[in-house]
């Protein structure tokens, strides 16, 4: 939700995200909606949301492999992690779920299929790893597909697995 009280749900068998104000039935498409796509005016197959407080939206977009920002009214999104591909390297991302921005514009995501969670300062082609890639596992050094991450008001990063079943708190800074 936003501090507007706007609703945000993702839509991933119809690549697009639709926000809801208090009283809409159908809502506003506000990323995605042309069908699936790489173009970047489309995803394939959203998984997570985040708006910030411009009333920009977030999305992880899995299939292509990266996060975009759509701006308020937009009708494109900006690639603000990824979109090289699926791979492992640092400019890439490997099904990309949970998304977080801090005030700065710096991206939080879960990588998943790659066992890590990435941080993409605003403006930067590559991202770094902050947490695993070390493999797929369960040591206090690893991740197994990791889904989500929220921050508390300390700064703590807490990242759920769903190949662990377990939700790690992690001191970053």
């Amino acid at each position: 939700m936003d501090d507007n009280g706007s609703l945000y749900v993702v839509d991933c068998k119809q690549h697009e995200v639709r926000r809801y104000k208090i009283g809409d039935t159908k809502g506003t498409v506000v990323a995605g909606g042309n069908e699936e796509g790489n173009r970047l005016d489309q995803l394939s197959t959203p998984t997570y949301v985040f708006v910030d407080r411009d009333h920009s939206v977030y999305v992880s977009d899995c299939y292509n492999h990266r996060v975009m920002k759509w701006e308020e009214g937009s009708k494109q999104g900006i690639v603000v992690a990824g979109g090289q591909g699926q791979g492992n390297s640092l400019t890439q991302l490997d099904c990309p779920q949970g998304v977080v921005v801090d005030q700065l514009g710096t991206v939080y995501v879960t990588d998943y299929s790659n066992h890590r969670i990435m941080r993409w300062p605003k403006g930067a082609t590559q991202g770094s790893v902050i947490i695993g890639g070390n493999g797929e596992g369960a040591q206090s050094n690893q991740l197994d597909q990791p889904v989500g991450l929220s921050f508390d008001r300390h700064g703590n990063l807490y990242v759920a697995e769903y190949g662990n079943h377990r939700v790690q708190k992690f001191n970053i800074e």
